[in-house]
Parts: C-alpha cells; structure tokens; sequence
C-alpha cells in the first residue's frame, strides 16, 4: 500500500533525484559533456572518506550507502541512496575532501561527473543552483530528524523506521497491494538502525511473529507497512 497520508516520508528521505530533471538541455550537456559510467559489484566503494572530490556521482541504476567508519572500525550507514540521486557533491561545494564514505549496495550502473564540469555548471544554470540550495536545505531537515530518532527512539522503534523509509526506496514497478521485498543484509541494516546485528535478527523474528514481515533469505518482505508505522510510534 502507498503510505502517502499516514506517513510523511518526505522528513525521512533526501530529493535529490529531482536536481537533475529536465534542466535546461545547455546545462545539461555541459554538466554531462565528459561523463563516464562504470558499472560497480555489489559491496564495491565508490569514493571513501577524507579522499579529493574528483567530481560528483549520479545513480542511473541501484542504490548505495553513506556512511561513516569510526576508530574500532565500526560502520554507521549515514543515508541509503537511490537511482536518480546524487553524491559526492557536498564535498565539492564545501571545498573539502568527501566527510564520508560511499559503496553500492547492489549492482549499480554510476555516472561519474568531473569536478571542473559540475562546477562550471553550476555557474552557468540558475536552475541548477536553486535546486541545489533547496536540496541542501532538506537534507539538513532529513539528518536532523535522524539525530533526534537516535536520540529520543528505542531500537525496535528505529527498525520499523528504518523499514518504512527502505521499503520506499524498493519499489520497483509498485503495484496497490503487492508487497513490497527490501535486499539489504542485516550487517547493512543494523549499521542504519544503529544496533547489534543479533539486535535486528531478533526484532525482525518478533515483527514476523507479529504478521509485520516474512523474510526469504536475505530479503526482507513488508507485509503490514501501518503496523510499522505504529511500531515506529507514528499515528
């Protein structure tokens, strides 16, 4: 079922997909003018913290993670993007090198955009430059809204967001009342929930027992998204 009404997923999940659609064709082909793809492994690294932004990466096809490793080696998944989304471009912008980490989760085609063309681009297109602005600004809304969850929500309570907001982004060709199957390992799941793995496989047999999902394998199936919505402390 769509959660559009009962559940407002837009304080959740970034926009940038719509950055790039239909601007102007001149800015367009300049920003893609040296483009390059590579198609990337499941689990391969697209840029890693603390490294030179060489330019921005557009999603075609998949999904990847950000995320952030601390001094013990520990991953904590920052944000799960999708196709039509952008990353690496922060870094650009700040004049920094990247604050964090990137890598598929899944077989990603990737468009890989040159710094001086993103950047050249953006003086040109007044498009571009306000969709950035806006986009940058919900991000921060999104992230803010993430710290509170850690902070104020129980683990079970972020499981079945984290669920909700991931269901969203593994609809593929969604139809009313199909259900919806999320391909994420529980080491990557547990890492966004911010949680033990044991954590999660625990409190995923319970939401099972409770009719919430049924899993086949690695694959996670939504099969009462309100249950989670309740779960989750949303009404």
């Amino acid at each position: 079922m769509s959660i559009k009404g009962i559940f407002p997923i837009d304080q959740w999940d970034f926009e940038s997909e719509s950055i790039l659609a239909d601007l102007p064709s001149g800015d367009l082909e300049l920003l893609m003018a040296r483009k390059s793809e590579q198609l990337y492994k499941k689990g391969e690294i697209i840029f890693r913290e603390g490294a030179f932004p060489a330019g921005i990466f557009y999603i075609v096809n998949g999904k990847a993670k950000k995320y952030k490793v601390d001094g013990e080696g520990r991953e904590q998944i920052i944000y799960v993007a999708n196709t039509g989304e952008l990353l690496g471009y922060h870094a650009i912008l700040s004049g920094d090198n990247y604050p964090d980490s990137a890598a598929v989760l899944e077989e990603s085609l990737i468009t890989f955009i040159p710094r001086e063309d993103f950047l050249d681009a953006i003086k040109q297109s007044d498009v571009l430059n306000r969709r950035l602005l806006k986009t940058l600004s919900h991000e921060f809304a999104v992230l803010a809204n993430s710290l509170t969850m850690f902070a104020q929500r129980s683990v079970r309570e972020r499981l079945a967001l984290q669920l909700i907001v991931i269901r969203e982004k593994y609809k593929v060709d969604f139809e009313p009342g199909q259900p919806v199957e999320i391909n994420m390992g529980r080491d990557d799941l547990a890492s966004l929930v911010g949680t033990a793995r044991e954590n999660v496989v625990r409190m995923l047999s319970e939401f099972k027992e409770e009719g919430v999902v049924t899993t086949k394998g690695r694959k996670i199936i939504v099969l009462d998204v309100k249950k989670l919505i309740k779960i989750a402390n949303y009404r």
